[in-house]
């Protein structure tokens, strides 16, 4: 049984119309080589499986259920991640990074767009006044149908991806932009040029009293050396022997007046001792009993005996 070619194509509109309906709109993305950028995958929530790919290649799949992540063979994905086990997270960017990168989940597709810029100014972002220079403006992932322009401090625009400098001048400083559209849309990358500003002195010339003021004498208003001319080394060591003079001065004063105590003191110790001396000597006394009399020699007379006497009284 053949369909009707009619209801062939109505099926293949509604087809296509699904399918678009689950494919989300890209997103664009623009980064600076070496930093690190976070792709948003787009859902919420999802309950079975999801994927990254970078272009063709796989880099993530990972099961929700069991919670098991697989590499894919990628080269980016050593320098990457899953963070909430959604948004892909690319650290340390190169030029080659640049691209479609694609997350899937539960059926739904997002696409996102990843362009690497790269700005610099040559020789250096610190230019000098009168030379040449070069401003250049890489972007790695644009279309065939993408445009590239420069925009200068004063808003003028310079097309196309480089811009010279012949020569530079103060004007040339500020910040530039470099404009880049995609799918219909254009992205900014900011520079910042600086130009050295020659410093110039606007003191008139001194002139020494006596000479012709015509002609001004050589070496007028330049510095003298040291602090006071050829005889600033003649002061700095007066000053020094000076003060060498004042401290051996001070120490010998310090000396001096130390020995004088010195002096003082013995002066008064021998004083004292000499009033000492002249101070009559006292003697200490003992109250102790007389001694003894000592027996005399010979025969003594005897003393007659009170009883032998008692009789003779009696009668």
């Amino acid at each position: 049984m053949f369909l009707d070619p009619t209801f062939r194509m109505n099926v293949i509109l509604c087809l296509g119309f699904v399918l678009g309906a689950l494919s989300a709109a890209a997103t664009v993305i623009h980064t600076k080589p070496g930093q690190s950028v976070t792709l948003e995958c787009g859902v919420d929530s999802y309950s079975g499986r999801l994927t990254w790919h970078h272009k063709d290649q796989l880099i993530f799949n990972f099961d929700l259920k069991p919670g098991f992540t697989r590499k894919g063979p990628a080269a980016i994905k050593q320098r990457s991640r899953l963070k909430e086990d959604k948004n892909l997270v690319i650290s340390d960017v190169r030029k080659d990074d640049a691209g479609a990168f694609t997350c899937e989940a539960d059926g739904r597709r997002y696409e996102h767009t990843l362009l690497v810029v790269s700005v610099s100014a040559r020789p250096s972002e610190e230019l000098q006044p009168g030379s040449d220079a070069t401003l250049q403006c890489e972007v790695t992932g644009l279309t065939s149908d993408s445009t590239v322009q420069w925009r200068g401090p004063d808003g003028g625009a310079h097309p196309g991806s480089d811009v010279k400098l012949n020569p530079v001048v103060a004007s040339h400083a500020g910040a530039w932009q470099c404009e880049f559209s995609y799918g219909g849309e254009t992205y900014k990358e900011k520079l910042d040029v600086k130009v050295k500003v020659p410093v110039t002195s606007t003191s008139p010339p001194v002139l020494r009293p006596g000479v012709n003021k015509a002609t001004p004498c050589p070496g007028c208003g330049a510095d003298p050396p040291g602090w006071w001319g050829p005889l600033g080394w003649w002061l700095w060591a007066a000053a020094g022997a000076g003060c060498v003079v004042v401290l051996l001065l001070t120490a010998l004063v310090i000396v001096l007046c130390r020995r004088i105590r010195r002096r003082k003191r013995r002066l008064q110790q021998m004083r004292k001792n000499g009033q000492r001396s002249a101070r009559p000597k006292t003697y200490c006394q003992c109250n102790c009993r007389a001694a003894a009399e000592k027996p005399q020699r010979g025969r003594q007379k005897a003393r007659p005996s009170t009883l032998a006497l008692k009789p003779l009284l009696m009668e």
